[in-house]
């Protein structure tokens, strides 16, 4: 999935085609529950409205997956990114992750607004919280 989506970018020739890209990717995520749109699954850092969750997979090597949602359309991309990059993975394999090499090949980190990069940042510590907290 990563490699594909590294294809994807650099056959787009510019930035305002990747915008309409990662908003499509967000378009295809499935919606978050109303009911887990609350205060303990969300995102602090974040300028957008954003709610996450995990779910461990205890028959799948404790693999966890992840599910999320936003308020805005370039959000829903940037988690559709994150999600592709971390949900299904192991907590080893999530803290082995280095996402910030992913967002410089794609060219990301430099075309965010300083909120958006901060927002991003928070969604992929909470990531991590999560697989920290699922190896104890």
């Amino acid at each position: 999935m990563l490699e594909e989506l590294l294809e994807n970018f650099e056959y787009l020739e510019n930035w305002e085609e990747r915008y309409k890209y990662i908003i499509d990717l967000g378009r295809k995520l499935p919606n978050l529950d109303d009911d887990l749109k609350n205060n303990q699954n969300k995102v602090n850092g974040c300028t957008s409205q954003v709610w996450m969750v995990c779910q461990p997979i205890e028959e799948n090597e404790g693999k966890l997956v992840f599910n999320a949602d936003s308020d805005a359309h370039i959000v829903r991309g940037l988690i559709a990114l994150i999600l592709s990059i971390y949900s299904g993975k192991t907590p080893k394999e999530i803290l082995d992750v280095d996402s910030k090499t992913f967002f410089e090949k794609l060219g990301l980190l430099q075309h965010l607004s300083p909120n958006r990069a901060n927002g991003l940042n928070a969604m992929v510590e909470r990531i991590k919280f999560h697989a920290v907290n699922s190896q104890s």
